[in-house]
C-alpha cells in the first residue's frame, strides 16, 4: 500500500488550517488517514507546527512519500537533517552520540537565527512606531501654530472692529466742537 504524508483540511472558508496526516494514495484528501502526526496553522505569523517529531521521522524512514508542502514543514522542523544523520549513522561515518550532537547544533543554530531575526523584525516595528509618532508630532505642532495664527488674527479683527467703535463716537463729537468753535468765532 503507498501512503502519503498530506494536509488534510479544516476551518472555515478563508481561514484554513491543516492536519498532517498519513493516508493512503488513493484516499480522498479529507477522508480516510492511518494516523495523524500534526498540525499546521498558516494563519499565524509565523504559521504554526505542532508534530510528533518521533512518528514523522518513524514514516519518513519506512517511505512514505509526502506532498511538496509537507516536505517543506518537515524539513524545516528538522525530519530530514535527523534521517540524513541516521543514513550516515548506518553507514558508519560517525556514531549515534556524534549524530545526535550535530543534530542539537543544528537545531540550537535554527533556533538563535529565528531568534535574530524575530529580534530584528521587532526592532523594525519600533523604529516605525518611533518615526510615526515623531511625524505626527510634527504635524500636531503644526496645526497648533496654524490654530494659534487664526486665533491670534481673529482677536487682531476683533481688536481692530472694537477700535473704530471706539474712535468713532470720539469723531462725532470732535464736529460738534467744531461748530460750537465756528459758532462762536462767528459771533
Amino acid at each position: 500500500m503507498a501512503t502519503k504524508i498530506r494536509l488534510q483540511r479544516h476551518g472555515r472558508k478563508s481561514y484554513a488550517f491543516y492536519s498532517i496526516v498519513i493516508a493512503d494514495v488513493r484516499a480522498p484528501r479529507d477522508g480516510k488517514f492511518i494516523e495523524k502526526i500534526g498540525t499546521y496553522n498558516p494563519n499565524t505569523n509565523p504559521a504554526t507546527v505542532d508534530l510528533k517529531f518521533d512518528r514523522a521521522l518513524d514514516w519518513v524512514l519506512k517511505g512514505a512519500q509526502p506532498t511538496d508542502t509537507v516536505r517543506n514543514i518537515l524539513s524545516r522542523e528538522g525530519v530530514y537533517m535527523k534521517k540524513h544523520l541516521l543514513g550516515g549513522v548506518a553507514k558508519g561515518a560517525f556514531g549515534e552520540a556524534e549524530a545526535e550532537a550535530k543534530f542539537e547544533a543544528w537545531k540550537n543554530n535554527k533556533q538563535s537565527g529565528l531568534a535574530a531575526l524575530k529580534a530584528k523584525e521587532d526592532e523594525a516595528k519600533k523604529a516605525d512606531a518611533k518615526a510615526r509618532l515623531a511625524a505626527e508630532k510634527k504635524i500636531n505642532e503644526e496645526k497648533a501654530k496654524a490654530l494659534a495664527e487664526k486665533k491670534a488674527a481673529e482677536e487682531a479683527a476683533k481688536a481692530a472692529a472694537e477700535a473704530p467703535a471706539e474712535e468713532a463716537p470720539a469723531a462725532e463729537e470732535a464736529p460738534a466742537e467744531e461748530t460750537a468753535a465756528e459758532e462762536t468765532a462767528a459771533e
